[in-house]
């Protein structure tokens, strides 16, 4: 050993060093590499191990013979050996940034330990706050945002005044909370910061941004409750994921709990078949709502309560277990598509001209990703084009240019889905991957681990196979939930809204589609077939046009009628009814209606019938005769 260590002190100093150097750095920077190749679990196995292997022998080999021709003095061949060495030395680097850049971007797909939720007191502009005003808070003890801190405002800024308490299992404590607030029932409400977003989509809140004001805010940071929401469930085996749109006013994803819950996608894939169905679920279907006992309610109002709940709501209601979620940020659509370069889609022209003031002249109009009209409009024209992020957003958001309204904006939002998909595959550049990377990293939140992202790499890899050999890259099958109108009564803030049935078997056709491409059940094979070549054929979209067995009715309105059709009424729906007559002097009596005809009824008219079991009906009399019959 020391007549080896004499030689080299004798060989060229040049040589010797650069052989130190480039034997220290290859070391390094393949220790850097293989750390990031292996995290890689479940991508070309094979391939990434023979190449730690034979990148790992070439070490051994540049050692050795790069010693033996720097002690012989064969200098030409050790500066070859050198200079391969050099080329390995800057594709370990380039390498493992990168993959650490990937590996870091997916991990931050995932949901955060911890999350900062922050709670507001609101009132409208025109109230001014004193020791006599009432307060409206949710009675939930649990309810972060709703309770807890609303509790810390009050004693941070020791407010002395009364407070009125919502049930938190009614059928939405926070929409009722704010109609009393509009209906001056109470001065000032708890509530979400992310309020606006939440109930802004609705008809009788459209202004809430510009109607109220934030009196005084609280925040705190607690653990993050959809860190429990797991799946050990592989990406290479049939699964479902439920996709929710978080229709932000802000970049990045806001990372409490509540949301507005427009957009719930849920989509079944099998990796085998390539083959995908895609539900969107209208925001006003009105269905149990898990989280609070099952109590009926729009849909989207329950993500007011969290993942969580929109989770198990939507289990419920399909027969379907949800393997995974994500939460995407919409207004992150506009960075996505722009990194892109656009998405080609078939804009749908409106059929319905609503009024934002002036006149959309049969285009697409929309606010921008700000939520500003005026200057600011959005302005797209209908027919096969290609959207920059801006129109792409706007047309995702757009629902009140057409007649089916929710229908029609969760088409829109697929077809965005499936043109971003599809570009997203033709990714031809490191800046252009990288955007995009970006962009998704910075506006989705999912319950899927890195490992379980990386074993989606077989899938991608099929799909890109069949691009190649010009074939669909995968089969995408919609479905259309048949829906009708229902106007339900509200017990407990005594109103009515404007949400929707469905039709079972609607329901039923999709809920057995999806089983079927997750492979829980066989399919129906078609032993008869008509065809006609002067029909275009179509393909099947689950669930459409299917409208027998309604999901929920609603007890019907009998004011102005007479008592005998109120009878025939409840024999047909097998319910105890009775008929009361009444007088001038009874709180129910109707001085527009006629004698011997009904006045008022209970429960109230669009109550559901599931929570009828018997009727009265109460009838204007006209004698003493009358009222003792």
């Amino acid at each position: 050993m020391k007549k080896i260590i004499r030689k080299l002190k004798r060989t060229n100093r040049f040589a010797r060093y650069t052989y130190y150097l480039l034997s220290v750095l290859y070391l390094i920077s393949y220790v850097l590499f293989a750390k990031n190749i292996i995290s890689l679990v479940g991508i070309e196995t094979f391939i990434r191990y023979l190449a730690l292997f034979f990148f790992g022998s070439y070490f051994l080999i540049y050692v050795y013979f790069g010693l033996y021709n720097l002690l012989t003095k064969k200098h030409l061949k050790l500066y070859l050996l050198s200079t391969l060495s050099f080329v390995f030395i800057v594709l370990f680097i380039i390498g493992a940034f990168f993959l650490d850049l990937i590996y870091n971007k997916l991990a931050s797909f995932n949901e955060n330990e911890k999350v900062i939720y922050t709670s507001y007191l609101v009132t409208l502009n025109d109230t001014t706050l004193n020791t006599k005003s009432l307060l409206g808070m949710i009675d939930d003890k649990s309810d972060i945002e709703g309770n807890i801190l609303a509790n810390d405002i009050i004693k941070e800024q020791k407010l002395s005044q009364k407070i009125k308490m919502f049930a938190s299992n009614d059928t939405d404590a926070y929409l009722d909370m704010l109609y009393a607030l509009y209906e001056k029932e109470v001065d000032g409400i708890f509530v979400s910061s992310n309020y606006i977003t939440l109930y802004s989509g609705e008809t009788d809140f459209e202004s809430i941004a510009s109607e109220t004001k934030v009196i005084y805010q609280a925040s705190g940071e607690y653990n993050n409750a959809d860190l429990n929401i797991t799946s050990d469930k592989s990406l290479t085996e049939p699964f479902t994921a439920l996709i929710m749109g978080v229709d932000s006013e802000y970049d990045g994803l806001n990372a409490n709990a509540a949301f507005n819950g427009d957009t719930l996608i849920l989509a079944s894939f099998n990796p085998t078949t390539l083959s995908a169905t895609l539900l969107s679920i209208p925001r006003d279907t009105f269905v149990p709502i898990a989280c609070r006992n099952n109590k009926y309610a729009k849909i989207n109002s329950s993500a007011a309560a969290g993942t969580s709940c929109v989770i198990n709501t939507i289990e419920n209601l399909m027969d379907l277990k949800i393997d995974y979620y994500a939460k995407i940020n919409f207004k992150g659509v506009v960075e996505l598509v722009e990194a892109v370069g656009g998405i080609e889609v078939e804009v749908e022209a409106p059929d319905y001209q609503f009024n934002h003031g002036f006149n959309c002249k049969g285009m697409v109009c929309e606010q921008n990703s700000d939520r500003q009209w005026g200057k600011h409009t959005i302005f797209i024209e209908p027919g096969w084009q290609t959207l920059n992020g801006e129109e792409a957003l706007a047309y995702a958001r757009c629902r009140g240019l057409y007649l089916e309204s929710d229908l029609a904006r969760n088409r829109h939002q697929q077809d965005i889905i499936m043109a971003l998909a599809n570009k997203m595959l033709q990714i031809d550049s490191y800046n252009n991957f990288k955007e995009i990377l970006d962009a998704i990293s910075d506006n989705i939140a999912t319950n899927m681990s890195v490992n379980q992202i990386l074993s989606s790499y077989n899938i991608f890899k099929d799909m890109i196979g069949n691009m190649i050999n010009d074939i669909e890259f995968i089969n995408i099958q919609k479905a259309t939930l048949e829906t009708y109108d229902l106007n339900v009564y509200l017990p407990s803030s005594g109103r009515t809204t404007a949400a929707l049935g469905y039709y079972r078997d609607s329901l039923e056709d999709i809920i057995q589609t999806m089983k079927i491409n997750l492979e829980l059940e066989e399919p129906q094979h078609i032993k008869t077939f008509n065809y006609s070549i002067n029909e275009n054929y179509e393909p099947k979209i689950a669930g459409k046009g299917l409208r027998t067995g309604v999901s929920n009715t609603v007890l019907e309105s009998f004011i102005g009628k007479t008592k005998s059709a109120a009878e025939k009424y409840c024999i047909q729906k097998d319910i105890n009814c009775s008929v009361k007559y009444v007088d001038k002097n009874s709180e129910y009596y109707n001085s527009d209606i006629a004698t011997d005809l009904i006045a008022a009824q209970e429960p109230h008219q669009g109550t559901l019938m599931e929570d009828v079991s018997s009727v009265i009906f109460y009838v204007n009399g006209a004698t003493s005769s009358d009222l003792e019959d």
